[in-house]
């Protein structure tokens, strides 16, 4: 090696012979009876410089590959993929919405030293095209009826009031998440009424601003609305409205990569994990696993990266139940621990936005009616967004996100236009789809551990609130792992044993 390393060491001289003249000439006589031209030109000294700086250039690139072959060199003869995602990392988070990125944000905010945590978010989907946060109507609200719902809500809202104090970063422009303070309105027939009230004071004592309207005063409030059939109204002070939820996605992946979090446009395909045997109390035996692994498959590939690491959030959303099912939740005897599944599942939403110049105008709230239909305003040219949760039964096919148009038209316009005779006109200028990640348990979140994978974390399962419990959701979620338990808010409600003891939480007030 020492020997091919002192050949290349030469030095450039003159090459005799090749450019020794400074004259090239092309001579062309009759041959065969046919004229060739002849003609001549100077080259002078740039062509001489010009050779040697290009054969200068070709022996320093000879130069580097010899060096780079000597052993102990990072040389390989393998082109390295630049989009993989790094062999090793303490945390991985499955699922790039605004829950995974948001945990990724609070775990970095909370390490002790930059770079002391090294975390890294994957998302099969980079366009987001297909992304509950982004297909979603952007609300938040207090108005729940479980204490930990409104105390989510609350500071969440707090955190979106102040965010570019968490989420802003130098020398970027200023987050602007077109925030609309114009409250939720909750409209009670007299068959509800009464959970409205029980609400109402939940709502009151942890802290939200309600204030419960009778017809009268509904009316004289919003004069659009038609009253009838309505006994009780419930309507947000403050901390509510509707919002961005493009831009609160990308302000949690833009400041978390900025403090070093790590983004992986992949699919989790599968996990390595080790297995030990415990026997319960009751004789019942118990496969405890630990994840060791993840394999990252690259998009549109055959190419995959396995990713040694200590802890996993699955931030899956829809897909979540997915994820636990490739560790084998759900498949083992009936009745036994391993034998329940996460239930979680993607239920389809539309999303309509119609047209109505005549409509009610700047002062509208985010509609709630009790019939399930919802609307709110979009922007400032009369367009607003509408839409309802199905039925039970008619729950609508969640392999694809096409948009049913007759469900506006037998399910949505009836009780809009009864509700809000403005909507009697109006004409569907576009619509979408979207999954709820829907917890078919109780509808609400599942945070925590499950009691067979020590070192997975849920985050998943809120059924539709997901977005606007976002900043909270993710500090809870980064107080579990690197703290232990909770610090701010008590979440443990939420952990996935109250699905093991069948003791549901249920929220009454899901939209």
């Amino acid at each position: 090696m020492s020997a091919m390393w002192r050949r290349l060491q030469v030095k450039v001289g003159p090459a005799r012979g090749l450019l020794t003249s400074t004259q090239v000439t092309r001579r062309s006589t009759w041959l065969n009876g046919h004229l060739s031209l002849c003609q001549s030109f100077s080259t002078g000294t740039s062509l001489r410089n010009d050779f040697f700086k290009d054969l200068e250039t070709h022996m320093e690139a000879m130069r580097k590959k010899a060096m780079d072959a000597l052993p102990g060199s990072s040389w390989t003869p393998l082109e390295i993929n630049p989009n993989l995602p790094p062999e090793r990392a303490d945390i991985v988070i499955v699922g790039g919405g605004v829950v995974g990125w948001s945990i990724a944000y609070w775990l970095k905010q909370k390490e002790m030293v930059r770079g002391g945590v090294r975390v890294l978010v994957v998302e099969k989907d980079p366009t987001y095209s297909q992304a509950s946060t982004v297909l979603s109507a952007g609300g938040i609200r207090q108005q729940f009826s479980l204490p930990e719902n409104i105390h989510l809500s609350l500071a969440s809202a707090d955190f979106i009031r102040n965010i570019n104090e968490h989420l802003g970063v130098l020398n970027e422009d200023p987050i602007d998440l077109q925030f609309n303070h114009l409250g939720y309105l909750f409209l009670a027939s007299e068959a509800v009424a009464h959970i409205m009230e029980e609400n109402y004071s939940t709502q009151r004592y942890a802290g939200a601003k309600v204030s419960l309207l009778s017809p009268t005063q509904l009316k004289e409030k919003f004069p659009w609305v038609n009253t009838e059939g309505v006994v009780l109204a419930s309507y947000g002070l403050e901390n509510e409205g509707w919002f961005d939820p493009w831009t609160l996605l990308n302000a949690f992946k833009r400041k978390a990569i900025s403090m070093g979090a790590i983004q992986c446009c992949g699919e989790v395909t599968e996990f390595k994990y080790t297995t030990s045997v415990i026997t319960t109390t009751d004789g019942e035996k118990l496969d405890l696993r630990r994840i060791k692994s993840v394999k990252v498959q690259m998009p549109h590939s055959l190419e995959y990266q396995p990713v040694e690491c200590a802890i996993v959030v699955n931030a899956a959303g829809a897909f979540s139940g997915k994820l636990t099912e490739m560790l084998g939740i759900g498949f083992g005897p009936k009745q036994s621990i391993a034998g329940i599944p996460l239930p979680v599942e993607p239920r389809k939403r539309y999303v309509y936005v119609v047209r109505c110049p005549d409509g009610p105008g700047l002062d509208t709230p985010f509609l709630i009616d009790y019939s399930g239909v919802y609307v709110r305003r979009e922007g400032l040219g009369g367009n607003y967004i509408t839409g309802a949760s199905p039925e039970e039964a008619a729950e609508p096919d969640a392999s694809n996100l096409e948009v049913d148009h007759s469900f506006f038209e037998e399910n949505v316009w009836p009780h809009l236009a009864f509700r809000v005779p403005a909507f009697e006109k109006l004409k569907v200028t576009s619509a979408w789809a979207g999954f709820y990640d829907y917890n078919t348990f109780d509808q609400n979140a599942i945070i925590g551990t499950h009691p067979l994978i020590n070192n997975m974390y849920f985050a998943t399962g809120f059924s539709g609130h997901g977005l606007q419990h976002s900043p909270a959701v993710g500090r809870a979620v980064a107080e579990l792992i690197l703290d232990g338990n909770y610090k701010t808010l008590d979440l443990s409600g939420f952990s996935f044993n109250r699905i093991l003891t069948q003791e549901p939480k249920l929220e009454r007030n899901i939209v």
